[in-house]
C-alpha cells in the first residue's frame, strides 16, 4: 500500500465509517462509499476492528478500492477533509484487556527506582477495554480517585492473525499495524495496590490512535521516534531501538501460553520523562494538553478535564 496506508475509524453523520488518509492526515477516503460505488461483492465490515479481523484479504480490498477511487473522474467526491470527521479510536471496544509492557526503557525504568528494578523477565499488565478514547477525546482527571494522575507515551502493536506459542523469527508476520497510545495511569492507586489494574484502569485512561498504520508502511518499527508534548513541553522523547525487549520477544512471551487475536493490542512501554520521574513530581491537571508523537504514524492529541 504505497500512497494511503493509515487506517482509521469515523463518525460521520451518526455513523461509523473505515476511512483510509496518508501520512500528513489532511484528508480521509471514505471506504464505504468506495465500496458501494465500486459494486464489490464482499460484505464491507462495519467496524476497523472487524476489518483486522478479516485479515490480509481486508487490505486488498482496502488497496483496490484506493487505486479504483484514483481512477474515477469524480475521486474528489470520495475524499471528506479531516477536520470534518470526528475521530474515533481505531478500534472502539477492544475484545479484551490491552495488554501492556512495563519498565521496557532502561532511563524510565532509573526514573522510577534503580538498576536493581531493571528487569530479567518482560513485565506485563493490562488495562481495560473501557480505559480506550480517541484523538481529541477528554481523558477524566478522576479527582475523586487519584491525585497523581500521570501519562506514557507508547508504541502499540496491532495483531493480525491468531497464534500461540509464536517464535520471536516468525513474530512480525503476525502484526497487523502500529498505532500510539497514552498510558494514562493513577501513580498512588499504582502504589497502594501493588498491583497496576486499577491504577491503569480508570475508564478514559487510555487515547488510542489517531489511526493504524499498516506493517507494510514501516520497515523497522524498532527505529521510530517518539515524543510526549504536555501544553507543548516536550517531556518524553526517546527511540523504539532504546526497548529493553524487543516487538519479536514480548509478542513470543505473551503467546506462550495464551492466544493472541486479531485486534489484540499490545503497548510496547514507555521512555523516561513521566510526570512521576520529576522531582518534584509533575503529575497531570485540569486543562492540559497531551500530544504523544511517533514518526510515520502521527499525533495522539488528548486534553484533561
Amino acid at each position: 500500500m504505497d500512497r494511503l496506508v493509515h487506517l482509521l475509524s469515523m463518525e460521520i453523520n451518526g455513523q461509523v465509517r473505515i476511512g483510509l488518509t496518508d501520512e500528513a492526515h489532511l484528508y480521509v477516503i471514505d471506504l464505504q462509499k468506495a465500496h458501494e460505488a465500486k459494486g464489490e461483492e464482499s460484505v464491507w465490515p462495519t467496524t476497523l476492528l472487524e476489518g483486522i479481523e478479516i485479515g490480509e484479504d481486508f487490505i486488498s480490498i482496502v488497496a483496490s478500492l484506493r487505486d479504483w477511487v484514483f481512477t474515477q473522474r469524480n475521486s474528489k467526491d470520495y475524499f471528506i477533509p479531516m477536520e470534518e470527521v470526528r475521530l474515533l479510536a481505531p478500534v472502539q471496544r477492544p475484545r479484551k484487556n490491552i495488554f501492556c509492557v512495563g519498565k521496557n526503557y532502561r532511563e524510565h525504568v532509573l526514573e522510577m527506582g534503580g538498576e536493581e528494578d531493571i528487569p530479567e523477565h518482560i513485565m506485563i499488565f493490562t488495562k481495560a477495554p473501557t480505559t480506550v478514547i480517541g484523538h481529541e477525546e477528554i481523558i477524566p482527571l478522576h479527582e475523586d480517585v487519584t491525585g497523581q494522575l500521570d501519562y506514557e507515551g507508547e508504541l502499540a502493536i496491532v495483531i493480525g492473525k491468531s497464534g500461540k506459542g509464536i517464535a520471536k523469527e516468525d513474530a512480525m508476520d503476525y502484526i497487523f499495524g502500529y498505532t500510539i497510545v497514552n498510558d494514562v495511569t493513577a501513580r498512588d492507586l499504582q502504589k497502594r495496590h501493588k498491583q497496576f489494574f486499577l491504577g491503569k484502569s480508570l475508564d478514559g485512561t487510555c487515547p488510542l490512535g489517531p489511526v493504524i498504520v499498516h506493517k507494510s508502511a514501516i520497515d523497522d518499527p524498532q527505529s521510530l521516534k517518539v515524543k510526549t508534548l504536555v501544553n507543548g513541553e516536550v517531556r518524553q522523547s526517546a527511540s523504539t531501538d532504546q526497548m529493553i525487549f524487543s516487538i519479536p520477544e514480548i509478542i513470543a512471551t505473551i503467546s506462550k501460553g495464551m492466544t493472541l487475536e486479531p485486534g489484540d493490542i499490545i503497548a510496547t512501554g514507555t521512555p523516561a520523562g513521566v510526570g512521576k520521574g520529576f522531582d518534584p513530581p509533575r503529575f497531570l491537571t485540569g486543562g492540559d494538553v497531551l500530544e504523544v508523537c511517533i514518526e510515520k504514524i502521527g499525533v495522539l492529541r488528548n486534553t484533561v478535564k
